[in-house]
């Protein structure tokens, strides 16, 4: 599973932001290349995460698609299938831009604790 490889690469910008603060969740935009799956990237995380300050944080993805352009036809159009054929002619002759994207997109703390 790569998705423990994405997991550690997150958790050392994760653990840099948060300075020492108790991080409740994140959330992070994968670009569809990544083929990175939901459960594994879960499963990944809490393990990655166990013994940090991001230990028990929720983890929600975000797909970000890939442009399909037809060679043929003309069309673009985005897609989630990086072996896409073209939607409006059925053609293979398409090129796939982008789709390869890594962003951290938020993180959340938990709330300080007073008293």
């Amino acid at each position: 599973m790569h998705e423990y490889g994405l997991a550690e690469g997150v958790l050392a910008t994760v653990r840099q932001r948060a300075a020492g603060r108790k991080v409740a969740g994140i959330r992070v935009r994968f670009g569809v290349k990544h083929a990175v799956d939901e459960e594994s990237m879960a499963q990944a995380w809490g393990f990655v995460a166990e013994g940090t300050e991001a230990e028990g944080s929720a983890v929600a993805l975000v797909t970000v698609p890939a442009t399909l352009t037809c060679q043929d036809c003309g069309l673009t159009a985005e897609t989630t299938d990086v072996l896409a054929v073209c939607p409006g002619c059925r053609g293979e002759n398409v090129e796939i831009t982008g789709g390869d994207e890594m962003t951290l997109e938020s993180i959340t703390y938990e709330p300080a604790r007073t008293g």
